[in-house]
């Protein structure tokens, strides 16, 4: 009778270790956080403001360049000078739409760094105060149940929001 109690004491630590293990891991909605976060929409708002800049520019030298292209074309006249001189000018404003997409990713990742680095930091800061191994974001497809430990509440108030 006493091995038997000695053995379900030493199951029951077992379970409660697993258990106390079980609890290291949490979830949290990251892209709710994203939009609650005021640096996000300023930085959201920069970008589209830059992205409809380039495409305003974009937009003048495409209209400027159909309008030599149907000139050439009503003049009915072969000029293979002018072909080549209308194909390099369409093949600048292509290069020139591929340089402010550069531009705009470009400020994008200047501009999510910061925003990145704070939300990583209070994550850990959320993470380490609760004793958590893994937090996982609750959109993620790897996540298939999310019936644990929620510490999105958390994250905002670290955060400030």
């Amino acid at each position: 009778m006493k091995r038997l109690s000695v053995l379900f004491a030493a199951v029951l630590m077992m379970v409660s270790f697993t258990v106390i293990k079980a609890q290291k891991l949490a979830h949290a909605d990251i892209a709710g956080i994203l939009t609650a976060m005021p640096e996000m929409k300023k930085a959201n708002e920069q970008l589209e403001a830059l992205g409809k800049m380039k495409q305003a520019e974009l937009g003048k030298l495409q209209q400027a360049f159909q309008e030599k292209v149907q000139a050439y074309q009503k003049a009915g006249k072969q000029d293979a000078a002018k072909e080549a001189e209308l194909q390099k000018e369409g093949d600048n404003i292509q290069k020139m739409g591929q340089a402010a997409q550069k531009d705009v990713a470009d400020k994008q990742e200047a501009l999510y760094a910061p925003i990145d680095k704070k939300l990583n930091d209070a994550i850990s800061a959320v993470a380490k105060a609760k004793g958590l191994e893994y937090v996982f974001d609750a959109n993620g497809q790897g996540l298939v149940y999310k019936g644990g430990l929620d510490v999105t509440a958390d994250i905002k108030k670290q955060l400030g929001l």
